[in-house]
Order: C-alpha cells, then sequence, then structure tokens
C-alpha cells in the first residue's frame, strides 16, 4: 500500500527558483520559470501526517495550460515521481527534508513545452490538491531549448536588458536614441499572455494555438501581426501623416505606457517603424526569446515583389506614384531560435517587422525570415523572405513614361538600398553595424549572383514554381488500343545553372488498383539541360510490346525521373599510385533496388579491363554507394566511365575526366 500524504500547504519556492531561473527581475509575488530547467517546490504535510518514503509514496503531478488543456496537444502533462528528473521532458522526484513533515519536489519541464500560465495539481490516487500557478517562459540558457544562446554576455543583452538605443536620421547622420523596453515591468508579461490569447488564431481554434506556443517561430509570427492594430485589436496604430489626435509617435520614450494603455482601452495611436519595433523587442523579452532591435539605412519598400524600386517620372519631370518608396530609415526586430522547419544552416537570427506594410497569408505581419536566406537569396525560405530581401538589397532604376506610353529606363543604383544596418552593440551604448549579417559587400561578385538569384526564384514563385528540375508528362493523340503511339516526358531546368543528369521514361502496366505488372517501354539519356531550357525525351510505345502485358483495364503506368548521381576522386591522380573513386546513386523510386553494381572502365586507368562492384539492394529514397581503387599507368588526360545496373534501373551512365601526373 502507498502512503498518501497529508499536504497543509505548497510553498513554490519563489525566491530560489527567480534566481536559478533568471526571473527575479519580474518580482516575487508569483512562480515564473523558463522551461527544460529544473525547479524545486515544498510540499508542507500537516501536524501527525505520515512522512514521505522513498519508493514507499508516491503521486502524479499534473500540469495544464489554455482553456482547453488535452494530452493530444502537450497542453495537459500526467507525470509520475521518478529516482531523478528527465531533462527532456516533465518529470519530478523528490526528498524528504530532515524535518520530516517536508517534501521537497524537484520538477523539470519539457524544454519543448508551449509557453503560458500553467496550474500544477497533485494527484495521489483520485485525490487531488491544487499547488499553485506558474509561468513558463522561452529559455535561452537551456541547450535543448530552440532559443538557445550560448553567450551569457549575449543573453544578458538580448534577454535581460531592459534599455536599448534606437538608431534613427540618414545613413550620412546616424542618430541614437534611447528606449525604456521595461518587459519586467509590472503587469507587463500579464499584457504579453493577454496580446497572445486576443490574437485571431486564439479566437478561431484556441487549442491548436495554445499548443503551438511551444514554438518560437509561431510566437514571432503571432506578435508581428497583433504589435499593430490593422486586422485585429492588436496594440498600436499606425500614422504617417499629420496627427492631431493621440500622441505623435516622436513622443514615446518606453513601451510600458503604451502597453498598459492597450490592455485597458484598446489600440493606442499612434506609432511608427521604431514604435512597433521597440514594442516587439519588449515583447519577445519578456516571453523569453532574445531579441535586437535593427535599423536598416535606405530601405525600399518593394510593393509589387519585383525587387526593383522603380520611381517613375513623366516627360515633365513630375514624379508618377506606382507604391514603390526607400524610405530614409526603416526600424524591424531580430529574434533568436533555431529553424528545424527550414534545417539547421537557417538557425540563429531571424528578422520580424511589425509595421504594418504588406499583408503576409493575408494579415498585416512580417516573419520570421532566416538572416542567412536572406544573405543567400534563398526567397522560398519562409517567411516574407523576398519582402525583407527587397528591403536592403531592391535595386533602384528611374524611368521616364514617354508620350506613346511607354518607360525607359535613363538611371538606376544598385547600391543606394540597405546601408549601415545597425543595432546596439552587446554590453554597451555603441552602435554596431550588422550589414553584413544581411547581405554580402555592396557591388561585390557575390552579392551580385545573390541579387540574379534572388530575382530567379522570385520569378518563379510568382509563376507558382519551385527552383530545380521539373518533370511533365505529354501524351499524344491517336491512343488507341491496338495502335503504335508516342508519350514524352519534359525536362524543365529552373535552377540558375546548368544541370547534367541522367533521364529516365518507363512505361508499365496497372490495374485499376494499383498493382504493378510488367515494363512495356524504357527509354534513358544522358542530358544537359542549361538554365531555363527544357529537354524532351519520346517513348514509342508498341501494341507488340504492351498489348501482351496490360490488362482488361487497359492502363499503363508512366514514370519519368531525373536520377541524381555523382562519381569523384578521392586525392591527386599520379602515376603508379592508387587513387580512390568514389561513387554514389540516389534511389528515386518508391521501391527497393535489386542487385545493384556499379562498373567502372577508363584507359590506363582500370588496367585495360572493367571493373564491377556489386551493393546488393538499396531501399527507396537511400543512396547506393561505393568506392574502386584505380592504378594510373601513365600520365595525361583520361576518361573514367561509370555505369550503374539494377533490376528496376538500369544503364545509369556517369563520367568523369581524369588528369593523371607523372
Amino acid at each position: 500500500l502507498f502512503t498518501v500524504l497529508d499536504i497543509e500547504r505548497c510553498d513554490l519556492n519563489i525566491k530560489s527558483n527567480s534566481s536559478s531561473h533568471h526571473t527575479e527581475l519580474f518580482g516575487e509575488e508569483r512562480l515564473l520559470v523558463r522551461r527544460g530547467e529544473p525547479f524545486i517546490i515544498i510540499l508542507h504535510l500537516k501536524h501527525g501526517s505520515e512522512e514521505f518514503k522513498q519508493g514507499e509514496t508516491s503521486f502524479t503531478l499534473i500540469v495544464e495550460t489554455g482553456p482547453l488543456p488535452r494530452k493530444e496537444s502537450d497542453t495537459k502533462v500526467s507525470f509520475s515521481l521518478g529516482e531523478s528528473i528527465v531533462d527532456t521532458e516533465w518529470s519530478a522526484s523528490a526528498l524528504n527534508e530532515s524535518s520530516g513533515n517536508t517534501v521537497s519536489v524537484t520538477i523539470n519541464s519539457s524544454p519543448n513545452s508551449p509557453i503560458g500560465l500553467y496550474s500544477l495539481t497533485l494527484d495521489q490516487e483520485g485525490q487531488k490538491t491544487n499547488l499553485g500557478n506558474f509561468i513558463l517562459l522561452f529559455n535561452a540558457w537551456c541547450p535543448r531549448d530552440a532559443v538557445y544562446m550560448q553567450s551569457e554576455t549575449k543573453r544578458q543583452e538580448y534577454v535581460l536588458s531592459q534599455h536599448g538605443q534606437i538608431y534613427k536620421g540618414t545613413h550620412k547622420r546616424i542618430k541614437g536614441m534611447p528606449w525604456n523596453f521595461g518587459q519586467f515591468g509590472e503587469g507587463i508579461l500579464d499584457i504579453c499572455l493577454k496580446m497572445l490569447d486576443e490574437n485571431p488564431k486564439f479566437v478561431f481554434d484556441a487549442d491548436k494555438d495554445c499548443s503551438a506556443r511551444r514554438n518560437p517561430v509561431y510566437v514571432t509570427r503571432v506578435l508581428s501581426a497583433m504589435i499593430n492594430s490593422n486586422d485585429d485589436r492588436g496594440v498600436l496604430v499606425g500614422k504617417w501623416g499629420e496627427i492631431s489626435d493621440g500622441v505623435h509617435p516622436g513622443e514615446w520614450i518606453g513601451s510600458g505606457d503604451i502597453l498598459r494603455q492597450w490592455a485597458e482601452r484598446g489600440p493606442v495611436r499612434y506609432g511608427q517603424c521604431w514604435v512597433f519595433a521597440s514594442l516587439a523587442c519588449t515583447v519577445s523579452r519578456s516571453l523569453g526569446i532574445p531579441c535586437r532591435v535593427v535599423t536598416n539605412f535606405g530601405s525600399a519598400h518593394d510593393s509589387d515583389a519585383n525587387l526593383l524600386i522603380e520611381n517613375l517620372y513623366d516627360e515633365d519631370g513630375e514624379s508618377l506614384s506606382n507604391g514603390d518608396s526607400i524610405w530614409n530609415f526603416h526600424v524591424w526586430v531580430d529574434s533568436w531560435m533555431a529553424r528545424p522547419d527550414l534545417g539547421s544552416k537557417y538557425d540563429g537570427w531571424q528578422a520580424s517587422d511589425p509595421t504594418p506594410q504588406e499583408r503576409s497569408d493575408g494579415v498585416f505581419c512580417c516573419g520570421p525570415a532566416s538572416l542567412r536566406s536572406i544573405k543567400e537569396g534563398e526567397l522560398t525560405k519562409k517567411y516574407d523572405a523576398p519582402f525583407i530581401f527587397a528591403e536592403v538589397n531592391a535595386d533602384v532604376v528611374d524611368m521616364v513614361r514617354l508620350s506613346n506610353g511607354q518607360f525607359v529606363e535613363f538611371s538606376g543604383s544598385t547600391k543606394s538600398v540597405g546601408r549601415f544596418i545597425s543595432t546596439k552593440a552587446v554590453g554597451s551604448d555603441k552602435r554596431r553595424d550588422i550589414t553584413h549579417k544581411y547581405k554580402y559587400a555592396e557591388g561585390s561578385a557575390e552579392e551580385r549572383q545573390v541579387y540574379e538569384k534572388a530575382q530567379h526564384h522570385n520569378k518563379l514563385q510568382q509563376r507558382g514554381e519551385e527552383p530545380g528540375l521539373h518533370l511533365k508528362i505529354k501524351l499524344s493523340d491517336g491512343m488507341i488500343m491496338g495502335s503504335d503511339f508516342e508519350v514524352y516526358a519534359v525536362l524543365t531546368n529552373n535552377h540558375m545553372e546548368t544541370k547534367t543528369c541522367n533521364f529516365l521514361f518507363i512505361a508499365k502496366a496497372v490495374s485499376y488498383n494499383g498493382k504493378l505488372g510488367d515494363t512495356c517501354g524504357f527509354i534513358s539519356d544522358r542530358v544537359e539541360v542549361p538554365s531555363g531550357e527544357e529537354r524532351r525525351l519520346s517513348l514509342k510505345l508498341e501494341y507488340d510490346s504492351y498489348g501482351s502485358v496490360i490488362t482488361s483495364d487497359r492502363l499503363i503506368l508512366l514514370s519519368a525521373i531525373t536520377v541524381d548521381n555523382s562519381m569523384g576522386l578521392v586525392g591527386e591522380a599520379l602515376v603508379n599510385q592508387p587513387v580512390t573513386a568514389e561513387m554514389t546513386l540516389l534511389n528515386p523510386l518508391p521501391e527497393p533496388l535489386h542487385n545493384c553494381s556499379f562498373t567502372v572502365e577508363g584507359v590506363d586507368l582500370t588496367n585495360g579491363k572493367p571493373i564491377t562492384v556489386k551493393i546488393g539492394e538499396v531501399d527507396p529514397e537511400q543512396e547506393a554507394k561505393t568506392s574502386v581503387e584505380l592504378s594510373p599507368t601513365s600520365s595525361g588526360s583520361s576518361v573514367l566511365l561509370v555505369n550503374f545496373d539494377s533490376d528496376n534501373l538500369r544503364n545509369i551512365k556517369s563520367f568523369i575526366n581524369v588528369v593523371v601526373m607523372a
């Protein structure tokens, strides 16, 4: 029989937990902890209660958040006592204090938990005791948290510092302006949580929204929408003109007054970009997401998403409005987090912009977009990379409209957009230039190459296409049972560079239930496809081949495949010295390949005869790999040919040129 504890009260041990969780600046009225980090609570037992005995006393703890706590959404978690805590999930362990009437319980939260207000309940075989509430925040100190930041000085700056410098002016005259973020001010955290609870996604589906609060990417995007009042009852109304009511944006000196006014009375009038960004920084830091305010001088607003700022004039020199503009400066925020949705190379700083400029997925919000994706011109990476790329790297063209209605370009610039991108330095009030984090050096070969790549990606996006090799199958007229006819596979190269690959076109009999029969047509070719061009492969289906294998369903499955294979030498090829050739091929089929082999042959490389290596079976989406040792017998240029063979994928050929040194 397990003993049941008779609990008089629970001490949430706020002072000690706040110190170890870096939350003491919030005050000591309630428990605030960061996820993935253990915290300790003390259970005071009633006089005469059974003592806690390790291994004999057991109970379950239940944590719940949101209006609809559910185990499936990770908004409700039950966990029992263990011998020790587990740092990857919700877990707990307990110790009996020496006095005998207190129990110290160590609780560890999952580093992937949704943030927010939680209740904590103790369950002893159905007898439940409410132990209190706590708020769980993101944790930049926890290596398993998505917002983990390695440097303590950076954590102090980007999470804990309540003051900052906002840069304004022009690129020739940059001025720093102090700002009070005040993220630990009285009531501010509650207002930040209220902001999450009033966002339309929560109103539409509270369960899904609360569950998604585990992800700083999601939370940052919600904040980008809620800081401005467009589309929702968000915090701040933007205005860029004469102001006769409300507060002029230039009068604000901190975030606290604005957030408190919003919580009491709804949208606050007025803000411009630096106010929107400063609010976003306050809320992000309050919730535990490392954040910095960033100013871009010569900031482009590309309204038609063509990565060009077009200044249009008539023949009298009068400006024609088209929506594009360049601001003296524009301010947004960078937030620090992992991007598992994009891949680890895009981890780190992510730009988001709460100033309402253009809609994203139907809402006035922008980001978060990885700085790495912006710098490399990877505009297919979400969120809103093309818009932010244009802000720092658009080209400018000046055009005049002639009397016949045509526009003619008469000047332009590739260097006037995206200058002196600035943020406050870590640990001081000095300005730090971070332009190099957003773009390669202006006018450099890398910068121009990235711009061209971005233009290419952008055009594909506007056509609803992705960069890559695209396949289409075209059928001919006159496909009548009993006749011979041709079908075509068309391969289009949407990459920036020429691609060479093996192009296969296969015809197989198939039943209506998807069961594949025998092959009735096959052709392959090694093709070189320049950027933007296409290559066509024609397959003739003859009745003599397909008539005997198709079923009464009269169905033929056509599959066009490009095969990614590569070959290379490890080391330098020298006469009479062994050198290794490595070969790989990705199985593109949804079925295993059997009896796989590579055969290589090259004059003066393989002793005058082919070398075959059998590698057995290769599963779908797996690579066939092998290596062969070559023995060059004379110096000069040679060619190493390779052929891959298997039961379902045959005669895949490649080659490399080899220069053998004496």
